[in-house]
């Protein structure tokens, strides 16, 4: 009797467990999926990618057909998932765009989408759920075979985006994408023809970063866009939201296409007639496509508007140019403005404009921009907060211009863009974030780090600790567990060591600038000990990649040589190239280290483009723009000697206060020691040091060039002992010199000089933000 009872009780309890299995993947077993009839071509289009992932790493195939274990489908659309789907998950998927629910009933899986896009991004998470790197063929990520993966009865996701409008910016592709593209990938008779297979492979890039919007390339050498067969309907096919840069107006690339359908010059107060028609022509074109219009004009390429020079005379004319291509949408795309996403960009002079008092149409997004160094200009202000179309964020990491170019390697500290893009975030810059990336590689970590946010504003925890997860895990995906410590580490110092100074920046020189002087490379202004610190802080990293090479399994070779070890060991190299002819220019180095350091770039540039068979030929330019900072050095000997280097009394990095007031200042491992931390205003932290020989300091302070959040002004507050605070500010005015030295260097600098009662033994300096966005990375003091 006992036993019949224990027998039923197993039996009652395991009923459950029996009757609702899980959901699992299985090596070799062929798998059905459902659509209902009717789905847009994102969703198939989806499904195609994922049917390939799924027989990538099960050795199967997914089938279409009545018996499916994954059902899939778009709300409004008579799906079975919609017919099973709980009301709570059904009332938060009708008010989120792009939203999906993924849930496990019965041994079967569900998708259910919000729209097009939120299916496709439900049925790709499966492909992310099952280990594909969203980078398996733009950075040759080997996809891991499984025996099996299981999803527990009851499982259930949902999910949808934090930013309405989430993408890339293909630019300055001269020396990479473009010769790439229409010479290796897909050749074309046509110069500078970036096609539809081309851009194919972007958008599944993008659709597995679940990003949905797309700025093409733009430079004159470059065949435009929508003047390439095939490159709309590839976009269409994919879901994928075409938009244009600040100086392309109404989805027109004037750079490129004026020459081709213009008449007369680009020029819209003296030939106003034949610029609306060259912009209503494309409008009429792309009726039926998903884009953004972005609004208002500048010059050809990136230049001032033609026709109006005072601001008066701009601003009048934008005024009118707004109307016009207002009432143009209206006509040609929908009666309901509101219908068509629109954006205008404030940018250069075009931002003066906008300050002068013009008004933009409520529905229009505004999109500010950074200072192309990776500090955002300006934050949405209440009012421009509460206005329907809302605010995005253009943002950089990859630039041609004034200071200086870095076009070569991606090496922007994953902190800055995080600090800055959460507060611009959290300032209301909600509806749109635009990426220039560049030509895409090498950026692929801090491209999918921006989109990660861009989708889950809260994936990231907001420190330090939060961000090292996110790289780790990364790490962890494309290389394995054992390697990502390790790797992390390394990953950690190359940026550190980028962010106090760029490869690019390395030669002191500077580019566009009229001076002569800034054409050669010069020395930097570092001691002979910071020079050497510095050198043997890269050897260190690269040593280690070096080592790491060698146990990293044969197959994820190649994503290693791309993700790792060229950026870490092409950034070591071009330091030391520079670093040694600054110490051979004084006698304390011998050149052959820099030219051997020269030859290294070229070895390493050449096995890139010999990968996978020539996959990457002609997309790794080490030499962009040709600049003197590529080249191998001339032998010549310095005038003046090297700095003497002052050791400072004490140094405290930001995260080292002994207390503070306020809110706890926030660490992200921004800063030259990765010390740095955001200070919210109103809160101060407090620094201690022994009273040092002499009663004269220097005390200097660094921060982080950050921009005013609100107002023209940055301040902080400084007090040392118990004596009268001081009030510093450390704005800069627009591309002024301080400005450049900032960016260059990635820190603002102050200097106060006090005297101390040495009476004390123990001293403290206090430092309290006044405004938003201080950023305190280090304070030195030294004496006098």
């Amino acid at each position: 009797m006992n036993f019949k009872l224990l027998l039923l009780l197993i039996v009652f309890f395991a009923a459950p467990q029996l009757l609702f299995a899980d959901f699992i993947f299985r090596k070799g077993k062929n798998m059905e999926i459902s659509l209902p009839g009717g789905e847009e071509d994102v969703v198939r289009t989806a499904v195609d990618i994922f049917s390939r992932d799924f027989s990538a790493v099960f050795s199967a195939n997914l089938l279409k057909g009545s018996n499916a274990q994954i059902i899939a489908g778009t709300l409004g659309n008579h799906s079975l998932a919609e017919k099973l789907i709980d009301q709570e998950s059904l009332a938060k998927l009708k008010i989120h765009p792009e939203g999906y629910a993924l849930w496990v009933e019965n041994d079967k899986m569900y998708i259910l989408g919000s729209d097009k896009r939120g299916t496709a991004y439900g049925i790709l998470e499966l492909s992310r759920r099952i280990g594909v790197s969203p980078w398996e063929w733009w950075a040759d990520a080997v996809i891991a075979r499984k025996n099996s993966l299981s999803f527990k009865n009851g499982f259930q996701l949902l999910e949808h985006p934090s930013v309405a409008y989430r993408g890339i910016f293909i630019n300055d592709e001269d020396f990479g994408l473009m010769p790439w593209s229409s010479r290796t990938f897909e050749p074309s008779k046509i110069k500078g023809q970036i096609g539809p297979k081309t851009h194919a492979r972007i958008f599944e890039l993008l659709l597995r970063l679940r990003a949905n919007a797309f700025w093409p390339a733009m430079h004159e050498v470059s065949v435009a866009f929508f003047q390439t067969p095939g490159n709309r309907e590839m976009a269409d096919k994919y879901g994928i939201v075409v938009g244009s840069s600040h100086c392309e107006p109404m989805m027109r690339s004037a750079n490129t296409e004026w020459k081709i359908d213009g008449k007369g010059n680009y020029d819209y107060v003296n030939n106003r007639e034949n610029v609306l028609r060259f912009w209503e022509t494309r409008v009429k074109d792309l009726k039926n496509s998903d884009n953004i219009y972005t609004l208002g004009i500048r010059g050809v390429h990136d230049g001032k508007m033609q026709g109006a020079n005072t601001l008066k005379e701009q601003f009048d004319a934008i005024t009118s140019i707004i109307a016009d291509q207002r009432s143009m949408i209206s006509e040609n795309l929908n009666p309901d403005l509101t219908k068509v996403p629109q954006v205008f960009i404030p940018y250069k002079e075009v931002l003066d404009v906008y300050n002068m008092g013009l008004k933009v149409p409520d529905d229009v997004t505004l999109m500010w921009t950074d200072d192309n160094y990776g500090y955002i200009r300006h934050f949405p202000t209440e009012a421009e907060r509460n206005r329907k179309g809302g605010n995005g964020i253009y943002y950089h990491i990859s630039y041609w211009g004034r200071p200086h170019d870095y076009l070569w390697l991606s090496t922007n500290h994953p902190a800055q863009i995080y600090t800055q893009m959460k507060l611009a975030y959290d300032k209301g810059a909600k509806d749109m974030w635009i990426l220039n990336v560049g030509d895409i590689k090498p950026g692929e970590y801090l491209t999918e780090l921006f989109l990660d946010m861009a989708w889950n504003i809260d994936s990231i925890e907001d420190n330090k600790k939060g961000l090292d997860q996110h790289l780790k895990t990364w790490l962890t995906r494309e290389f394995g567990q054992q390697y990502a410590t390790d790797l992390l580490a390394v990953m950690n110092e190359y940026y550190r060591l980028a962010y106090i100074r760029k490869p690019e920046f390395m030669g002191n020189t500077r580019t566009e600038e009229a001076d002569p002087k800034f054409k050669e490379v010069v020395d930097l202004p570092w001691s002979e000990q910071e020079i050497k610190n510095r050198i043997a802080d890269y050897d260190k990293i690269a040593e280690k990649v070096i080592q790491l090479s060698k146990a990293i399994p044969a197959d994820k070779q190649n994503a290693w040589f791309e993700l790792i070890e060229y950026p870490v060991r092409g950034a070591a190299e071009l330091n030391k190239k520079l670093l040694y002819a600054q110490l051979a220019r004084h006698g304390r180095a011998n050149w052959s280290q820099s030219d051997a350091a020269y030859d290294s770039i070229e070895k390493l540039t050449t096995k890139y483009s010999t990968l996978t068979n020539g996959k990457w030929k002609n997309m790794m330019d080490s030499k962009p723009r040709n600049l003197a900072v590529f080249q191998k050095l001339p032998q010549v000997k310095s005038a003046t000697p090297l700095k003497t280097f002052q050791s400072p009394f004490a140094t405290f990095n930001g995260n080292q206060f002994v207390k503070f007031e306020g809110t706890k200042p926030l660490s992200h491992g921004l800063g030259y020691q990765s010390g740095a931390v955001s200070i919210k205003k109103g809160d101060h932290a407090v620094y201690e040091f022994n009273s040092p020989t002499t009663d004269l300091i220097r005390v200097e302070v660094a921060l982080a060039p950050t921009l005013p959040v609100e107002g023209k002004l940055i301040r902080f507050e400084i007090k040392i002992d118990d004596q009268a605070p001081k009030i510093v500010d450390y704005h800069t005015s627009d591309r002024n010199e301080e400005w450049k030295i900032n960016v260059l260097t990635n820190q603002a600098k102050r200097m106060i000089v006090t005297s101390l009662n040495n009476k004390q033994r123990k001293h403290s300096i206090t430092v309290k933000a006044l405004d938003e966005n201080v950023v305190l990375d280090q304070i030195k003091i030294y004496k006098l």
